[in-house]
């Protein structure tokens, strides 16, 4: 039996041709397509797990990369619970354009927001890449803080896609049972304090002297 349920919402942020679309859909339906069409302002699909006995849904928002649409993009991705940036390894202007992303969603999101740096095209690795992961890390760790996570997927060969939504989803199950033991913690601490009080009242309501008046 589930503990409990957890409703979440992702945003995949990224330039347009970086594989937003590749990387929802293998993680999603198992499927890869060389011929994915570009998003038109935003999508979104559909995933359910389970994490350390929570049972998850997950809305996985895949926003459009054009720069005609990027005015959009704070509409489609209010109210997110963690955020994918993703850029092309082999790609220096995807992964430039990285700063400008990081800006909408400091502008936009609230600052417990998740945040994963993803380069995606690892497949392409031995003989395209110009971005490497050490320049990602550093990147990250300058802009965003040691604590967001950086890493290197292929939706192409499904390496890695799993693990990354795996590590953002137990973040948001972690988050949620946090919050829930401080709750349970302030309603017991709430009940204690009553009983205290009550307790205090009874003995005040106690009399000192139980004889009463008779007229002496």
């Amino acid at each position: 039996m589930y503990t409990s349920l957890l409703e979440a919402k992702v945003v995949i942020l990224g330039s347009q041709g970086v594989g937003k679309t590749s990387l929802v859909v293998r993680y999603v339906q198992k499927t890869f397509s060389a011929n994915c069409t570009s998003t038109i302002g935003a999508s979104f699909m559909t995933k359910k797990l389970v994490v350390d006995n929570c049972k998850v849904r997950l809305q996985i928002w895949d926003t459009a990369g054009q720069e005609r649409f990027r005015s959009m993009a704070p509409m489609y991705y209010r109210g997110a619970n963690a955020a994918i940036l993703v850029y092309d390894i082999t790609s220096e202007e995807s992964f430039r354009d990285m700063s400008s992303w990081v800006e909408e969603l400091r502008k936009n999101m609230t600052e417990d927001l998740i945040i994963h740096v993803v380069g995606n095209k690892l497949d392409l690795a031995a003989t395209k890449r110009v971005v490497p992961i050490e320049r990602t890390e550093e990147y990250v760790a300058r802009t965003l803080g040691t604590e967001f996570s950086v890493h290197e997927v292929s939706a192409k060969d499904d390496d890695g896609i799993e693990e990354l939504f795996l590590q953002i989803t137990r973040k948001l199950v972690e988050r949620k049972q946090e919050i829930e033991r401080i709750k349970r913690q302030n309603a017991e601490n709430a009940i204690t304090l009553q009983q205290l009080e009550d307790e205090r009242l009874q003995q005040g309501q106690t009399p000192n002297n139980s004889s009463v008046c008779c007229g002496i």
